[in-house]
């Protein structure tokens, strides 16, 4: 007799996984592949509770904002992002969001937020569509104004300057402005110098060149 309860429950099981074993074998697969990402993205950007959550919202996941009014980070030189975010938190750099945020970083999570946007490859500013015309008078300012030697071949930055290229437009002229204004400074006096050689046509041709330069691998 029990011999054969034993034989039904096996033949019951061959049957059942022979009706739902595809469906467990996907589930599994489907767990097995949860897990491991939540493993590399803990691994990328920190357990739980992710500072980098509180960046997406206007930056972009993995710092790659398609939104032109805000900078890319991903790509960006770790000590430019570092130093950026302490002088937002000092007042030096003045912004209503990022001020509030930045105070509330220790200096550990700083260093983590530099590393880790530092580390993603930045993308092309696919939403953006520059006009031919301004864009050519932007290469010719970047190429006469001999901008890679502070911001790398290809504008992609490096040490404390920033990635330019395949920034968002209304960000790009918008610094570019406050540099210009004397709303941004620049501790090396660099780029007040360099922009006060523009005219307003010239800030907006240089912004609509290097908004549509596509960046080079990081």
């Amino acid at each position: 007799m029990k011999k054969m309860i034993a034989l039904c429950c096996v033949a019951v099981l061959v049957g059942l996984l022979a009706f739902y074993g595809r469906d467990a074998l996907d589930l599994y697969r489907l767990m097995s592949f949860m897990d491991t990402t939540t493993q590399a993205r803990d691994a990328d950007e920190g357990a739980w509770p992710r500072l980098t959550e509180a960046c997406v919202g206007c930056h972009g996941r993995q710092g790659r904002s398609q939104n032109q009014h805000y900078p890319n980070l991903a790509g960006q030189p770790a000590a430019y992002v570092a130093a950026q975010l302490k002088r937002f938190a000092s007042g030096e750099r003045a912004s209503p969001t990022m001020a509030p945020l930045a105070m509330t970083l220790s200096e550990t999570e700083i260093e983590f937020l530099a590393a880790y946007y530092a580390r993603q490859s930045a993308t092309a500013n696919q939403t953006f569509e520059p006009d031919a015309q301004l864009r050519a008078k932007g290469e010719e300012l970047v190429t006469s104004g001999a901008c890679a030697a502070c911001h790398g071949e290809g504008l992609m930055g490096h040490e404390q300057f920033p990635r330019l290229a395949g920034q968002g437009y209304d960000y790009l002229l918008a610094q570019l402005d406050a540099f210009a204004q004397g709303g941004r400074k620049d501790p090396s006096g660099a780029m007040t110098a360099v922009v006060s050689t523009l005219s307003e046509g010239d800030r907006k041709s240089l912004a609509q060149y290097l908004a549509s330069l596509a960046p080079a691998a990081n």
